[in-house]
């Protein structure tokens, strides 16, 4: 009895042993790779991967599937805990980029708790004044290019009304500023004016839509609103809800600057 009883033990435990090890030997080869640091090198790097699939739930919610074409990106990978590192996270671009990063450029998108509302940074989605750009904001849960779509991203501290808040196409600063260098006016004349927003998408009609911008934040700025009107060569300032000229004049005399 005691024979059989450990000959049935042993059959089960085998079978058991040999379950555990064909199951982490699929995931370790499917998925968890080992690279070789060099082709001369005998030290190691992990790789991990999961399977591309098409009919993955989460590729019916936009928040997921936008920007990636389901076909060709792998489902997304979950770390279902706190992610630590003594170096640093990296996103690198590659051959097939739009696979890897959200239409090529998506670097980081961090949610807000509705799940659609996010922080987002992104590099060389555009190219102004003659450089790749890095852009950072607070897309809220509308999909679309209109400034109500963008809300106040934070710089400085989590205090209510203190710090420096900037938005689609306004910044408010709670705090002093200090320059090291020369302040510039807007220079604005009639070309830079468009009284009336063109229809369409934002980003389509970037240039036209700043010219609406610029109306709006003119019309509706405050006591205190200045800029330069290059059509007249002035100085303008709204006060008590009027624009008035600033009196300018020229350099006392000997003051002379090399630039």
């Amino acid at each position: 009895m005691k024979l059989r009883h450990l000959f049935f033990l042993f059959i089960i435990s085998n079978a058991a042993f040999a379950q555990q090890e064909s199951n982490p030997s699929a995931v370790f080869t499917n998925y968890i790779h080992l690279r070789s640091g060099s082709e001369t090198s005998s030290q190691k790097r992990i790789e991990l991967q999961s399977d591309i699939d098409t009919t993955w739930s989460r590729w019916k919610e936009r928040g997921y599937s936008f920007g990636f074409s389901p076909a060709k990106t792998p489902m997304y990978t979950a770390v279902n805990g706190i992610l630590s590192t003594p170096y640093m996270i990296q996103v690198r671009g590659n051959a097939e980029e739009r696979n890897k990063k959200r239409w090529g450029y998506h670097v980081f998108e961090g949610y807000a708790k509705d799940d659609k509302s996010r922080i987002t940074m992104l590099v060389n989605k555009h190219i102004e004044m003659e450089r790749p750009v890095a852009e950072l904001y607070y897309y809220s849960t509308v999909y679309n290019h209109d400034e109500t779509a963008y809300n106040w991203f934070k710089i400085g501290s989590d205090v209510k009304q203190h710090s420096f808040m900037f938005g689609r196409d306004k910044a408010l600063f709670y705090g002093s500023l200090k320059l090291t260098n020369a302040l510039t006016l807007g220079s604005i004349g009639k070309d830079d004016i468009s009284v009336t927003k063109p229809d369409g998408d934002d980003e389509k009609n970037a240039e036209k839509d700043a010219k609406y911008v610029n109306y709006k934040e003119l019309k509706n700025g405050g006591d205190g609103t200045i800029f330069y009107d290059k059509d007249r060569d002035i100085v303008v300032i709204k006060i008590k809800g009027r624009w008035m000229k600033v009196a300018v004049e020229a350099l006392p005399e000997g003051v002379q600057y090399e630039f």
